[in-house]
């Protein structure tokens, strides 16, 4: 049964990344600044040069990958980073 639910799980995942993966590739996704949990940011921010280190929530200069239209339809989301 653990063996099922692992294949599963496995299958599972590998779909999402080829779909994120396809989303990113026809560009349809845009930046969000501002609106990532601390740690949980995408990548490279004014203050930190790697994905997951943003040191508090809404950092400014943090962001996370949208859909494209989905950025300004969050609380607090901004398409530029307000810090350098």
């Amino acid at each position: 049964m653990k063996t099922t639910l692992t294949i599963a799980a496995a299958l599972s995942t590998a779909l999402l990344l080829g779909a994120a993966a396809q989303v990113q590739a026809q560009g349809n996704i845009e930046k969000c600044y501002g609106v990532s949990k601390a740690g949980k940011n995408d990548c490279q921010t004014a203050t930190s040069s790697c994905a997951g280190t943003a040191k508090k929530d809404a950092e400014a200069s943090a962001w996370l990958s949208v859909p494209k239209g989905t950025c300004e339809k969050i609380v607090g989301g901004k398409l530029t980073s307000t810090k350098g």
